[in-house]
């Protein structure tokens, strides 16, 4: 197919339509029943050797959406607060609440109580479900929001018995990794879902139009704010997916490994909502910090597909036992999220034999928009192609079209676009302009094929004597360097220069020296890029998802060397 304007077409992968069915559908929760009857005895999601097969999937959510109509009676369009790492309650509670018509808020458990506040104020939560570890942050805060009704949970509690049990028993007295709290009122999870069993929920109208999330995120410009993603846009997302992957996955027998938060948008959808559609089975990993824990829960397991970020890849090729690992099904591993970088790629794919295929995406696409042909032999540094029913272009700052090979902003155009952000139309209307297209705030190129490259976020950018220095392309040279273990770059004030390049290095071999990190970086690096800082650590900080957070490296914790 030859369009000038859309190169990327001529090479799909063969087999993937350019445009999605939008109207298989109606919402999410029409997904999900579809599924429920389509798969009932299949397994769907599984944890700390528990599994909920598809049927229990739809009678529990079912008695949680009753829970929460005839109970809490909670109207149309009310937000609920889901407050949980991956548990098995998680796809329980969202689902529950998508059904009975209501609004999921997804909130990170390791919020802190401001930020929590926040939350739960600028999105008028009016119910929330917690696991009982994060509930004294929110006995902190509860007084001073909107939020009426509070649901909490124990890790163990949808582990059956004597196992939940012990689990709880086990992590509040032994391990004490449940701060005590008080919360007046507050009830239990399996009791909710005890009285919504007794009554079939009422039947709620869901159309495409209507909000599913409320996914809060830094977005492209200021504070954290609720991206309105509607049952249109994550089922367009999830169609297009789909379609993606479609020739590569087999029905009922695919079973993903899901180590990212459910509560995180990539995972939501890239793992949750596609592979529901093809009633695979989600293996929920709880805690993927503890990766000889990760580890061994991936040597039990036979898995088909896992997704993750560059920090997780890497540290799992760093783990003892993980090359123990039966990788003998595993035919799709997708990266997204953050730059995945070429050494961690190119040792994934000669330990696994599986090419590590990266995608691109935000918030605010619900949240894929380009994707690499799964069948592409080795990693090629770019972002893939525009995913079907999108359109995806560079422009510059004056909001020109560019031409192939130069660089300028990403912007994307498609069903899966956010309506925009939760009661802030300045800043919707600074992102989505009238054309519907999307301002996506990163750096890109695209190349003669339709092939795009992120060169990085425009806020991350270094400007070293008029020069553009990005991030990426340092970390990623830096990463090569034998002993290194991970690495990342941001710029600090320089009196000469304006700005400089700083290094922070996380070593792999402790007798790695600054001077021959800075010798590496002068054979591969321009003048310009070289590091003026390299500073060692012993670790990055990160976000629960796994994003080094580079505005926590700006200042040094030590003397540079």
């Amino acid at each position: 197919m030859n369009d000038p304007e859309r190169p990327w077409l001529a090479n799909y992968p063969a087999g993937v339509p350019t445009k999605i069915d939008m109207d298989e559908y109606r919402s999410i929760a029409q997904v999900l029943a579809t599924s429920c009857e389509r798969f009932a005895h299949r397994p769907a999601f599984a944890n700390m050797g528990r599994t909920l097969t598809y049927a229990d999937v739809d009678r529990l959510s079912r008695a949680f959406a009753s829970y929460l109509l005839n109970v809490l009676k909670l109207q149309r369009g009310d937000r609920v607060a889901i407050m949980l790492p991956n548990v098995l309650q998680y796809p329980v509670a969202i689902f529950g609440v998508l059904r009975a018509g209501l609004t999921v808020v997804n909130t990170n458990p390791l919020y802190t109580a401001r930020e929590l506040r926040h939350q739960l104020h600028d999105a008028g939560v009016s119910a929330i479900v917690v696991l009982d570890n994060f509930a004294a942050t929110l006995a902190e805060v509860l007084h001073d929001t909107p939020c009426r009704h509070v649901i909490t949970t124990g890790l163990g509690d949808l582990l059956g018995f004597p196992k939940s049990m012990l689990v709880n028993t086990m992590l509040k007295h032994v391990k004490k990794l449940v701060p005590a709290y008080r919360i007046d009122h507050a009830v239990r999870f399996n009791a909710a879902l005890a009285h919504g069993a007794r009554v079939p929920p009422p039947h709620v109208p869901i159309g495409n139009d209507d909000i599913a999330f409320l996914q809060y995120t830094g977005g492209t410009t200021g504070v954290a704010k609720g991206a309105m993603l509607t049952h249109g846009n994550l089922v367009a997302n999830m169609q297009q997916a789909s379609a993606w992957i479609n020739r590569d996955v087999r029905e009922g027998e695919e079973v993903i490994v899901t180590a990212i938060p459910l509560y995180h948008i990539f995972a939501l959808t890239a793992n949750c909502l596609v592979f529901m559609k093809f009633g695979g089975l989600n293996h929920l990993v709880t805690n993927p910090r503890d990766m000889p824990g990760f580890v061994r829960i991936l040597r039990g397991i036979r898995m088909t597909a896992i997704t993750g970020v560059n920090t997780l890849f890497n540290g799992l090729l760093n783990t003892p036992g993980f090359e123990k690992v039966d990788f003998s099904a595993l035919h799709l591993t997708l990266g997204g999220g953050t730059a995945v970088q070429r050494s961690v790629a190119e040792r994934w794919k000669k330990l696994t034999g599986v090419t590590l295929v990266e995608a691109y995406g935000l918030t605010e696409t619900s949240p894929a928009a380009c994707m690499n042909p799964l069948d592409i032999p080795e990693y090629n540094g770019s972002i893939g192609l525009p995913i079907p029913s999108t359109d995806v272009n560079i422009r510059d700052d004056d909001g020109k079209a560019l031409p192939a090979g130069q660089t300028g902003e990403l912007c994307v155009r498609g069903p899966q676009v956010m309506k925009g952000y939760w009661q802030r139309p300045e800043e919707t209307a600074q992102v989505l302009g009238d054309d519907g297209w999307l301002h996506t705030g990163d750096v890109a190129r695209m190349d003669e094929d339709g092939f795009f490259y992120i060169v990085d976020r425009k806020k991350d950018m270094i400007l070293v004597s008029g020069f553009n220095v990005y991030p990426n392309e340092v970390e990623d040279v830096v990463a090569q360097c034998p002993g290194v273990l991970e690495a990342a770059a941001v710029g600090i004030p320089d009196e000469k220069s304006g700005e400089a390049v700083k290094v922070v290095v996380v070593r792999k071999d402790p007798n790695l020296s600054a001077e021959t990190v800075r010798a590496f970086c002068k054979e591969n690096l321009t003048g310009y890029k070289l590091p003026k800082v390299i500073e060692f650590r012993d670790a990055l900080p990160k976000s629960n998802v796994g994003k080094i957070l580079r505005r926590e490296l700006r200042d040094p914790v030590k003397a540079p060397v």
